[in-house]
C-alpha cells in the first residue's frame, strides 16, 4: 500500500491551499483517511483522522481551519486548508489509517507535499 500527496506549495500567511491525496493498493473511501505534518521540530503530528465511518478527529492547531475530505467516486481525499499560519509550514504526508506508530508514519506510506507559509 503507498500513498501521495500533492498540491504543496508557498502561500502567504492568511491564505489557503488544498491538499490531495492518492492510494494505491488501498482503497480510501474504505480505510479512511489520514493526515500527517512533519514541521521544523522534526516531530510527526497527527493533524486528522477521517475513518471511514463516523466523526472526523482534528487537532487542537488545525482545527476550524482544516477540513478533510474524501472523494468517494475516485477515491481521492483532501485536505482543505485555509487561514494558514507560519505554524503550518511542514512536509504533510497521507495515510490509509493511523496503525503504524507517529513515530515512524510521516513517511512510511509515501511521499508527502512541501506547504510553506510565509510572510
Amino acid at each position: 500500500v503507498r500513498t501521495a500527496a500533492s498540491g504543496g506549495g508557498v502561500v502567504q500567511i492568511g491564505g489557503s491551499l488544498k491538499l490531495s491525496c492518492t492510494g494505491s493498493g488501498v482503497i480510501l473511501k474504505e480505510s479512511g483517511a489520514v493526515w500527517y505534518r512533519r514541521g521544523s521540530g522534526d516531530e510527526c503530528e497527527l493533524i486528522t483522522k477521517m475513518p471511514s465511518v463516523g466523526r472526523t478527529y482534528y487537532a487542537d492547531a488545525v482545527k476550524g481551519r482544516f477540513l478533510a475530505t474524501v472523494d468517494n467516486v475516485i477515491s481521492r481525499a483532501y485536505l482543505s486548508m485555509r487561514s494558514l499560519r507560519p505554524e503550518d509550514t511542514a512536509i504533510y504526508f497521507c495515510a490509509p489509517d493511523d496503525s503504524i506508530s507517529r513515530a515512524e508514519a510521516c513517511g512510511y506510506w509515501g511521499q508527502g507535499t512541501q506547504v510553506t507559509v510565509s510572510s
